[in-house]
């Protein structure tokens, strides 16, 4: 999809030539999403824009955040009128349907909130289990305000569990933004593959965006076996995924992925965040969709912090899909103010996906930054040549393997020819 946007007086329009945006159009919108003068326009587009695959895209992409975490009541109002409306008059099913998820998702989110004064008063008076079967009720209300079909106990980690004996030393397979099912996504798995035969694999972890567009409909989607068992599979290895935005576009899909791991014996997810041990390393796989959300992203940030005080590892990796840092995006201040005081100065590692290219970033108080979205997507164009956080950066396929011991944790990109493109070694 080709969009151009022009911004004076006379003419603000959108201009598409196909259902699926490329790199810079998916930008273009996000960002317009991401202020008050750039809703307005997206709303305005909603009136006059004669293609329902576009009027789609506009409420998931364009439309997205802002529908799940209003800046404010205006916000909120403005929002909900439009939704309201559009549904009077809407002919397409699929918009309708898009619309009357976008307003159910709002409706519900509003009444959750009505839920925190209990909770607090619950607190102040000392009375924990009422706070706790509270917190509980408007986590299941917040669920339901995602418009995700998951439980509580599906977004509820077990306890840390072991995938390698602590004196093995291990190496990594990481993939993210690749459930395509395109040339790109299955040539560079052969390479993986060809890989795995010189230098075997302990395990793998996905960065997130594992199905492309709209995650998977169930446990028992065909998407499984095309776009992951034949690929991956062939390795007879076990993969430890994280949830990208992607797989969070189908109502049911996060709870499909989950699931799955009933299934198969390729992929183990046993909560949409949770950590383990491998060999010298604690690995903590995180939702960071959750951890955008306004209202969810308490519960797993104390989760990470008690983890981590707990940990006895050598080595400490956190992976998840969106980025703290990126020469493409930028920084997400979200994960800047709320994730990152976590991991300063206690984890080795940040790995993410969500920018589909290869990347290197600067350390910062002790933390080690690469993004690895190269995996089979439609790869993006760095947007700031001189981005200061900027160490290497590919616009190219690849993955990661991180191969680690007692001694020293090495993180190397690899790209379509299985040569490594940049590398780096922790003492």
């Amino acid at each position: 999809m080709h969009v151009t946007v022009a911004r004076d007086d006379q003419n603000d329009a959108i201009e598409t030539n196909a259902h699926h945006p490329d790199a810079a159009d998916e930008l273009v919108i996000r960002a317009l999403g991401n202020s008050e003068q750039g809703v307005d326009f997206l709303l305005r587009q909603l009136d006059v824009e004669s293609s329902a695959a576009k009027r789609q895209y506009i409420l998931l992409t364009g439309l997205g955040r802002q529908i799940r975490d209003p800046k404010d009541a205006a916000m909120r109002h403005k929002l909900e009128t439009k939704l309201q409306n559009l549904l009077e008059k809407e002919t397409d099913s699929n918009v309708v349907l898009e619309t009357a998820r976008d307003l159910r998702r709002m409706q519900w989110g509003r009444n959750a909130a009505l839920i925190a004064p209990g909770i607090a008063r619950a607190e102040q008076e000392g009375n924990r289990t009422g706070a706790s079967l509270l917190q509980k009720e408007a986590d299941d209300w917040l669920a339901w305000d995602e418009q995700i079909n998951l439980p509580t106990f599906l977004r509820t980690p077990p306890p840390v569990f072991q995938v390698v004996p602590a004196d093995v030393a291990i190496r990594v397979l990481a993939i993210g933004d690749f459930g395509t099912g395109n040339a790109a996504q299955m040539n560079l798995a052969s390479t993986m593959r060809a890989y795995h035969q010189k230098h075997p694999f302990s395990f793998g972890i996905t960065l997130g965006d594992n199905f492309y567009p709209r995650g998977v409909s169930s446990p028992q989607d065909e998407k499984w076996d095309a776009f992951w068992e034949q690929p991956y599979g062939p390795m007879k290895i076990r993969f430890y995924p994280s949830l990208g935005n992607h797989d969070y576009l189908q109502a049911d899909g996060p709870a499909a992925e989950v699931l799955y791991s009933n299934r198969s014996k390729t992929w183990t997810m046993p909560a949409t965040f949770y950590t383990y041990t491998a060999g010298p390393v604690q690995f903590f796989a995180i939702d960071t969709q959750e951890l955008s959300d306004t209202k969810l992203f308490q519960r797993q940030v104390a989760w990470l912090d008690a983890e981590l005080a707990k940990s006895t590892a050598r080595w400490k990796v956190v992976y998840g899909h969106y980025q703290i840092y990126s020469a493409t995006r930028g920084d997400e201040q979200n994960l800047i103010h709320r994730l990152l005081p976590v991991l300063r100065n206690r984890v080795d590692l940040y790995l993410c996906g969500h920018d589909h290219n290869m990347q290197q970033l600067r350390q910062e108080a002790g933390v080690h930054f690469f993004l690895s979205g190269g995996g089979g997507a439609s790869l993006y164009d760095f947007r700031d040549p001189n981005y200061p956080h900027s160490i290497f950066k590919a616009k190219k396929n690849g993955f990661t393997v991180i191969e680690a011991d007692s001694k020293s944790m090495k993180i190397q990109l690899i790209g379509t020819d299985g040569e490594p493109m940049n590398s780096a070694e922790i003492h």
